[in-house]
């Protein structure tokens, strides 16, 4: 079954998609069936391991209330069904009690079926800046995806796709920071701008402990670098620091002229495959 292009508006675009190209008569496809509970297996594909207990708990207090409001996405496999999307409200019917889940049975292949996983994996709102970036790289991967690709199944911008996937660039220490939600993805992408990795995690820290806003990390950062470029000034002639201001400025990106006694290296910073492109549109 071949796969639809154009996947634009996230996760019910490819649902609509995949049900245009399914029909499957026997099972009643695209229409909600009442499935035992003990029917259906979890997916062991799902990108999703770890469920907050709190939030489930106000979950399967709901369900047993007002019912499921939202059926799951299932395939069939033998005399059972796998889940595609809806572990969450699965688990908590089970927890509840609840004898049946409504679901939506559909014909799709493994890949089908994974794509759906990690894109609602990916619509979770309770995602963090580092969580969202680690999904959007694994959706890229496992999926062979460019990023226009992914953002196009994301229903979003590329640019920020681009952005999210910079932050996995930042060290162990400072992603911590962020998944802790002691950093947001604004000091993240300021900090990025600072070369020196050992420096950055300094920074990091002195952000997370003083609560500076991103503003306030933004000035500060830009402190830091000029005072860099300071020092680095002291070391080199003046006419290459103005080179290195130009091509900065027309390249945008960090530009780095290194001298030597007889030659010397010109370092041109990207930040990802795209970015790296559009630098060489620039240079031809």
């Amino acid at each position: 079954m071949a796969m639809k292009k154009g996947l634009g508006r996230g996760l019910d675009a490819l649902f609509e998609s995949y049900r245009e190209e399914t029909v499957q008569k026997d099972e009643g496809n695209d229409k909600v069936n009442e499935l035992r509970i003990t029917e259906i297996d979890p997916n062991p594909e799902q990108p999703r391991k770890q469920f907050d207990d709190e939030k489930m708990k106000e979950l399967v207090d709901s369900i047993r209330i007002h019912g499921v409001v939202q059926p799951i996405i299932v395939v069939p496999k033998g005399k059972r069904y796998v889940i595609v999307a809806g572990e969450r409200r699965w688990r908590a019917c089970r927890e509840a009690g609840r004898p049946t889940i409504p679901a939506i049975v559909m014909d799709l292949d493994e890949k089908q079926t994974l794509e759906i996983s990690l894109i609602e994996n990916l619509q979770r709102e309770d995602l963090n800046p580092i969580e969202e970036a680690r999904g959007i790289q694994e959706l890229v991967d496992r999926l062979n995806l460019t990023q226009e690709e992914a953002a196009e199944r994301l229903g979003k911008s590329r640019p920020a796709v681009a952005n999210a996937l910079r932050l996995l660039q930042l060290s162990a220490q400072i992603q911590k920071l962020i998944h802790d939600n002691r950093l947001s993805a604004g000091h993240a992408r300021a900090l990025l701008a600072v070369a020196d990795e050992k420096k950055r995690e300094k920074i990091a820290e002195i952000i997370a402990e003083k609560k500076l806003s991103v503003r306030e990390t933004e000035k500060l950062i830009q402190k830091e670098n000029r005072q860099k470029k300071k020092a680095k000034a002291k070391e080199k002639p003046s006419y290459l620091t103005v080179i290195e201001s130009e091509l900065e400025e027309s390249l945008g990106t960090r530009v780095q002229i290194i001298p030597g006694a007889k030659k010397g290296v010109i370092e041109i910073e990207y930040y990802s495959n795209e970015d790296l492109e559009r630098i060489l549109e620039k240079v031809r």
